[in-house]
């Protein structure tokens, strides 16, 4: 978004998905300020800007003048009672569509600039297919990066669900197809539990979820009763290997752990979702059962220095900085067991 800021003169940049009013709203760092405000204040809910879309959909670019007058822009409280205060007004936004998904491509413009003369307008409706283009090879690249995360948790017999934007299923393995029937099932691929409660559950940790800005989390468990057996616990969760960015498909997982089965070794999910070699993937799992790294070394057969080093990739690729936080991410994954 700075980059976009630049090259296009404006004073902030964002990315808005059409299809959704969540606010991980990616934005330029001069918007901020403004971006808290938009989300704190409400603002987000009354945004009028949505009511450009059919011009956004039709032209490639919409601005403010396609449906306000400077009357209602002079007496509105969007424009006068939150923009103005920043000394933000005017906006151009750039269609970017790959498939069924829209983004807008917000261009913040300050009082003084004024609105988008017809030449900006005419170089953004070019731009908008140029980035349509690129947003299309990004899902590509996101739904196959989706894919081999959901290999990997397939020869490891976990349990998953794969969840799109809208919380939607995008991908659903065998292993959790298995477990898929009157107690927990998917309706127009939304996941539905059929106690109200931890339905309720459920559906506002996916919220809390979705919402968050980029990057690894992982959400207490839901209990989901059976009416025979013991319960069926689902973590949500955001892995930064599959969730990489705004254009991938894939936004959330559901792993499912069936509480009357055995949990399957991790090497295979910790290799395919968080990009682990092999050599880290056993290290991590022997610090994950509470092995100090001098014993995991020595087990291990290597230096410990290159343990250290190990360690510290491992950290990093998993978004943790401690033992503590790489057992409790691997327990909630599953149940570390030493190869």
């Amino acid at each position: 978004m700075n980059t976009v800021e630049r090259a296009t003169g404006c004073i902030g940049a964002m990315l808005f998905d059409m299809n959704t009013r969540l606010p991980d709203i990616p934005c330029s760092e001069s918007m901020r300020e403004a971006f808290d405000i938009y989300v704190r204040g409400g603002w987000l809910e009354r945004d009028e800007r949505y009511r450009l879309a059919p011009f956004l959909m039709q032209r490639g670019v919409t601005t403010d003048l396609d449906l306000m007058t400077t009357e209602h822009i002079a007496r509105s409280p969007y424009y006068q009672e939150f923009l103005a205060p920043l000394g933000l007004r005017w906006y151009a936004a750039v269609k970017i569509a790959a498939g069924d998904q829209v983004w807008a491509l917000s261009l913040q413009r300050s009082i003084e600039q004024g609105p988008p003369s017809h030449e900006e307008i005419m170089q953004l409706q070019r731009l908008s297919g140029e980035l349509g283009a690129v947003a299309a090879l990004f899902q590509a690249i996101g739904l196959a990066r989706a894919d081999a995360a959901l290999d990997a948790f397939n020869i490891s017999g976990t349990a998953v669900l794969m969840l799109d934007r809208q919380g939607k299923a995008l991908r659903v393995n065998a292993a959790a197809e298995k477990l898929l029937g009157y107690d927990l099932h998917l309706v127009r691929r939304e996941l539905v539990v059929r106690d109200r409660h931890a339905d309720n559950q459920l559906n506002l940790a996916l919220n809390e979820l979705l919402r968050q800005q980029r990057g690894s989390m992982t959400l207490q468990p839901v209990a989901i009763p059976r009416i025979s057996g013991r319960p069926i616990l689902a973590y949500p969760m955001r892995l930064s290997g599959i969730c990489a960015d705004v254009f991938s498909p894939c936004q959330a997982l559901i792993v499912l752990v069936d509480c009357g089965s055995r949990p399957s070794p991790l090497a295979a999910v910790l290799k395919g979702c968080f990009g682990l070699t092999t050599a880290e993937a056993k290290l991590g799992i022997r610090m994950a059962t509470g092995e100090c790294l001098e014993q995991a070394a020595a087990k291990l057969g290597i230096r410990l220095d290159t343990a250290r080093n190990q360690l510290k990739s491992i950290f990093a690729k998993t978004d943790t900085h401690r033992q503590a936080e790489l057992a409790l991410l691997l327990g909630r994954l599953g149940s570390p067991t030493p190869s």
